[in-house]
């Protein structure tokens, strides 16, 4: 699992660190990690021409060092200094006496233009509201250099803590971060500018905290959270989801959220609403009911929303079962807020960020800015776990903790349908016995595999995307067997 710390939380565990170890001992421990992957990313550093982009402050520090190490072995190292006279004194020295160089900002452009690397210092952990105008200059000429950039530690402009960019920021191709990821560099629109990231252990392990701000699970936490039935199984014990959704103008949303929960491994589904027709002719094992929620029959979870159009007694009668509900699509413009606030099973709510958006009374562009604020504002108001679809899908659980942000997401899965899989998927995993927050999270990854898998570069629809769940499900468990 890959974890995300705060602000305030690294820098107490630096704090912590650095009073048992010799001054300046995590600067060159990070420096040298620093210098080792551009090395890598050179591929032949003697000769190669570097160019250090330093701010004032720490990131500045490691980046100095970082060239001094790779003007040893012989490449051109020219360091742009935006504030002379507060540039870090150690990493500076080391660098002039390696033999690299200096230049003022205003005759950077053809250093920058020329360099086969650029070595993002500018602007650290605790940068707020994007770039200045001298920073933001060099920016751009990172951007539009022939050479590789690569961030130190995040790419300056960017905000650590929430993955917000208020302004100019620098797009990295590569960020090497130290002792701990930052939760800016797994949330967008943050992660777009952070590019490929590389982990350095700087020794911040044992001085952090065990509940991080944001963890992302991998396949290994997956399957050890998948349900897999045993000898002793039936359909009950394996999980046996309800679905109401879909209408007359919308029954393809029934058949594809019936569809996810089915690939998803459920026991059974009892699918309620007037798309049986179309239910069954693709599904025969499904078990359709024309009698409502309530008289559907046994369920140890429900599904409701998807497609659902105006049917708000359909949805208020979901929002009273006694089981855990996922809400989804329609469902969420039709639930009471009050009934799903005075639920005692657990809730999974599925917005996308315009329903998000309406669901907290903001304009879509906030919640797409401030995702992690969004999600976690969400299920603190409706006391439910929240799956914030998107381009980094983020699932809160109301009591708060650890934020989880979904890794396998794709563009192909922004394709009409694919919500409504992933409504009946994580349904299943609901009736299954999972938590919502593991459900969601689960459900999530699993679905971003999938369209992973049926995409493979190419255009998809959610069709082919449930489809693909069973090949997503069977290459996590191949981990665990």
């Amino acid at each position: 699992m890959r974890t995300a710390y705060s602000v305030e939380t690294v820098r107490a565990a630096e704090q912590g660190l650095m009073a048992r170890l010799p001054e300046g001992t995590l600067m060159q421990r990070a420096a040298a990690g620093l210098a080792v992957a551009c090395a890598q990313l050179l591929g032949r550093v003697y000769g190669s021409r570097v160019v250090l982009l330093v701010g004032s402050g720490d990131n500045g520090g490691d980046a100095l060092y970082a060239g001094a190490r790779l003007a040893r072995r012989g490449a051109g190292v020219t360091a742009v200094l935006l504030a002379p006279d507060r540039t870090h004194a150690g990493g500076l020295a080391a660098l002039l006496r390696a033999g690299g160089r200096t230049v003022a900002p205003q005759d950077a452009e053809g250093p920058v233009l020329r360099a086969d690397l650029v070595l993002d210092g500018i602007v650290g952990i605790g940068g707020k509201g994007g770039l200045r105008p001298d920073a933001a200059r060099l920016a751009a000429l990172a951007g539009d250099s022939r050479g590789v950039v690569v961030a130190v530690d995040l790419p300056s402009g960017v905000e650590a803590d929430t993955g917000e960019v208020r302004g100019a920021a620098v797009r990295a191709d590569v960020t090497v971060t130290f002792g701990t990821h930052k939760p800016g560099l797994l949330i967008d629109p943050a992660r777009e500018y952070a590019g490929s990231v590389r982990l350095v252990d700087i020794g911040l392990g044992a001085e952090l905290p065990d509940e991080p701000a944001l963890e992302a699970l991998q396949h290994a936490d997956v399957a050890r959270l998948l349900p897999v039935p045993g000898a002793e199984s039936d359909k009950y014990r394996r999980g046996v989801v309800g679905i109401a959704a879909g209408s007359g103008r919308y029954p393809g949303a029934a058949v594809l959220a019936v569809a996810g929960a089915l690939r998803g491994g459920a026991g059974a589904v009892r699918y309620v609403g007037p798309a049986a027709d179309a239910v069954i002719a693709r599904f025969p094992e499904a078990l359709v009911s024309d009698r409502g929620p309530r008289k559907a029959g046994r369920v140890q979870a429900w599904v409701v929303g998807p497609g659902a159009g105006d049917d708000a007694a359909t949805v208020a009668e979901v929002v009273t079962a006694d089981v855990p509900v996922l809400i989804d699509a329609d469902g969420l413009r039709l639930a009471d807020p009050d009934a799903v606030r005075a639920r005692r099973a657990p809730t999974l709510m599925t917005p996308h960020a315009g329903e998000a958006a309406a669901l907290l009374g903001v304009p879509r562009e906030e919640v797409e800015r401030a995702r992690l604020t969004s999600v976690r504002e969400l299920a603190g108001r409706y006391g439910a776990t929240v799956l914030l679809k998107g381009s980094t899908t983020l699932v809160a659980d109301s009591g708060g903790g650890a934020v989880r942000v979904n890794p396998t997401g794709t563009g192909w899965l922004a394709t009409a349908g694919s919500g409504d899989v992933l409504s009946g998927l994580a349904g299943s995993l609901l009736a299954a016995g999972l938590s919502a927050f593991d459900a969601g999270s689960v459900g999530a990854y699993l679905h971003g595999l999938a369209g992973r898998l049926a995409a493979d570069g190419a255009p998809v629809g959610a069709h082919d995307v449930a489809e693909a769940v069973r090949v997503a499900w069977r290459d996590v468990r191949d981990v665990r067997d």
